[in-house]
């Protein structure tokens, strides 16, 4: 009868040394075995674990997947329901280019921003909000939908409610279907505002009627979505758009914890000369407070300055609200995550457990390649050849 062989749990990547550790051979062996497979590694670096597969199966050992996850871990927050507290809708405009996204919000900017203080400089930040009958909005100026759709695949869901712009001139782009299907794919309820109504040639009954045939019935004819004619020339429909989104605010009901330690999302970053890194994070829960220890992604750090789209200095910012922070070590990626913790040591070990699964992701992405020539290379190895020396005359 033949003896069962033990199955070994073998992480995501390793290094050599460990590998050998946990097989209990000698790592020359194992060094061996992968310079035989054509990979040169030393007792120090990484392999992953479909090297390490067919390494193990050469020995003759079985080994297994440990339970390891390729995703940077999110800190568990404990969030107290007596300290919630209503927060402002964060909006963004999704649709064609050419359709007047940009006119819209700059017309709702003039028209409704947020006093500011004598001296203050208006800067693009990528968010800011706007004040409408006592109420806040958070608007979000920055995504493109490539940016809207990496957010959401980092599971930040950013966006409360977004409004799909279409042109009553112009109607239904591909870039407007495009909107619709990144807004549903991340279950944001949607309004649409139909522009330039006060353009010749616009049609917002026709427009309507483009959406109801793709399934998206105006609440006048039936439906569920709301459409506003608006005009971000004269500012025709604004106050009407911005009294939809907050009754729809109402209705969904925003929360957040202002207590807790802060989380938010990383909308824009750059580096800045005599800042250094510096980046626009949106506040999803929690407060954040000058001097806090922060990680972000890969990289972490303390906040030295906070500021508001107008350059005035914040000591705090609670839910919702985008500000511009400095004092991280690098600049961090869109659509990271951001995190408070007690300490510079915590958030540094953060930054280093997300660097090490985020090598994790790449490796394995880049081994799938070097895996095939692997596999190539043992079937070369397995095939018996028979080296013959033909001579002939010529």
């Amino acid at each position: 009868m033949s003896e069962e062989v033990t199955t070994i749990k073998i992480p995501a990547i390793v290094t050599v040394g460990e590998f050998a550790d946990r097989l209990s051979i000698p790592v020359s062996k194992v060094i061996g075995e992968l310079m035989k497979n054509g990979v040169m590694a030393t007792i120090n670096e990484n392999i992953d674990y479909e090297t390490a597969e067919i390494i193990a199966e050469f020995l003759g050992l079985k080994i297994e997947p440990e339970e390891e996850t390729t995703e940077a871990p999110k800190e568990a927050i404990k969030t107290d329901t007596k300290n919630m507290i209503s927060r402002p809708p964060v909006v963004a405009v999704l649709g064609h280019v050419d359709h007047g996204k940009t006119s819209l919000l700059d017309k709702i900017r003039e028209t409704n921003v947020v006093a500011k203080e004598s001296g203050g400089i208006t800067q693009h930040i990528g968010a800011y909000q706007v004040e409408h009958k006592g109420k806040l909005i958070s608007f979000l100026d920055t995504p493109g939908h490539a940016a809207f759709e990496a957010m959401r695949q980092h599971g930040a869901e950013v966006t409360d409610i977004a409004i799909i712009i279409v042109a009553a001139d112009d109607g239904i782009k591909p870039q407007t279907t495009e909107a619709i299907k990144h807004a549903k794919n991340a279950n944001t309820p949607m309004v649409v505002a139909v522009n330039k109504i006060d353009k010749p040639g616009a049609d917002p009954i026709r427009v309507r009627k483009q959406f109801t045939e793709i399934g998206m019935t105006p609440q006048e004819w039936g439906g569920e979505i709301e459409f506003i004619d608006v005009s971000s020339k004269s500012g025709e429909g604004i106050d009407k758009l911005l009294e939809t989104i907050l009754a729809m605010a109402e209705i969904l009901d925003f929360k957040a914890d202002p207590k807790v330690p802060a989380q938010g999302v990383v909308i824009e970053s750059k580096l800045e000369i005599g800042k250094g890194p510096v980046a626009t994070v949106l506040i999803q829960n929690g407060t954040l407070k000058n001097a806090d220890f922060i990680q972000v992604g890969e990289t972490y750090g303390r906040v030295k300055s906070m500021e508001d789209e107008n350059g005035k200095r914040l000591k705090e910012a609670l839910p919702s609200r985008a500000v511009r922070i400095s004092g991280l070590k690098a600049v961090p990626q869109v659509s990271e995550l951001m995190q408070v913790y007690a300490s510079e040591k915590e958030a540094c070990d953060a930054a280093e457990k997300a660097q090490k699964y985020s090598s994790v992701k790449k490796v394995s992405n880049v081994k799938k390649i070097g895996l095939e020539a692997i596999t190539a290379q043992v079937a070369a190895a397995n095939k018996n050849e028979l080296g013959l020396v033909l001579k002939a005359d010529v």
